[in-house]
């Protein structure tokens, strides 16, 4: 294991492109951002792009005014300046602009395999030869994923948490083509961006999507049996257990829809313990797929906020 370090531009000679503007994405543009790399958003259009940056912008500032509320007027100024210093960093691009000058390339698109392939195959083409490739998955397979790519050596796996400001793991993975350099630049790279990164070896859900599944599985079967709601199961974890957040509390806010394909994935491949639970299945088949749906095991307004039921 590998410990973080202060971020203050230690990034500030790379140049990133995010490719995904979801909310992977969009953490993983204001994490390099705010340790002073120039990052470029990428998206499947640029108005997808462009509403991933205003995202971030109105993130940073909601950060902005919550530590200003802590300090004197002066230090406000200061948040709000630092802010607008980050923000100023983003900036939307089309996939060959942003990634002809890349230093490194981080793509966050859904949890597809075909479509990480096909799109990290063009990545290849247009990216500088000494731009380092990865992709941002919680349990696709690298080598798999890698397979499409000329030069297979050149790309690593990275698995970041959501929300990507707040946790400070990075799983770093290297496929069975991955070449040690990619790899100890990848460590390197996340590490100077303020992150704790361990190495992991490419097997189904590599470490923590492989616990943290099951939690979220099994607290799922829990609210099936009606052993309790889904409120008092999460105040169980995080009261009893020490969790940040309950199972549903993260389930909705990584996704119902990408929480079951992970599942899927690893039933696939690991067996039955992972087979998904039918109210997890029902929730996404009525379009319940979380805090961005508004609904999810919760429900949300339309800031975010969960909604007492």
């Amino acid at each position: 294991m590998s410990h973080r370090q202060d971020a203050t531009n230690t990034c500030s000679t790379e140049r990133v492109a995010v490719v995904g503007a979801g909310i992977m994405g969009r953490g993983i543009a204001q994490l390099f951002a705010t340790a002073g790399a120039r990052v470029s958003l990428v998206d499947s259009t640029p108005e997808a792009a462009s509403a991933g940056r205003d995202r971030i912008a109105a993130d940073l500032r909601r950060a902005a005014e919550r530590r200003a509320s802590r300090s004197d007027a002066s230090s406000a100024d200061d948040e709000v300046e630092s802010a607008e210093l980050v923000l100023g960093r983003i900036r939307v691009a089309e996939l060959d602009e942003a990634v002809a000058d890349a230093t490194a390339v981080i793509e966050a698109v859904p949890e597809i395999l075909d479509l990480k392939r096909d799109l990290l195959a063009d990545v290849a083409r247009t990216a500088p030869a000494e731009a380092l490739l990865t992709t941002n998955t919680s349990a696709l397979p690298i080598t798999s994923i890698a397979a499409g790519l000329p030069q297979p050596e050149r790309l690593v796996g990275l698995h970041f948490f959501n929300p990507v400001h707040r946790m400070r793991l990075v799983e770093v993975i290297a496929g069975l083509a991955s070449a040690e350099d990619s790899v100890l630049r990848a460590r390197d790279l996340c590490e100077r961006a303020g992150k704790t990164t361990v190495r992991v070896v490419d097997r189904p859900g590599f470490v923590a999507s492989r616990v943290n599944v099951l939690i979220g599985n099994e607290a799922f079967r829990m609210l099936t049996e009606g052993v309790a709601t889904a409120d008092e199961i999460d105040i169980a974890l995080t009261h009893g257990l020490n969790h940040p957040m309950g199972p549903f509390e993260l389930i909705d806010l990584v996704g119902l829809d990408t929480r079951l394909s992970v599942l899927r994935s690893l039933h696939a491949s690991l067996g039955d313990r992972f087979r998904p639970d039918p109210t997890h299945v029902s929730l996404v088949e009525a379009g319940r797929l979380g805090r961005k749906t508004g609904r999810g095991v919760y429900t949300y307004d339309d800031t975010g906020r969960r909604v007492a039921p």
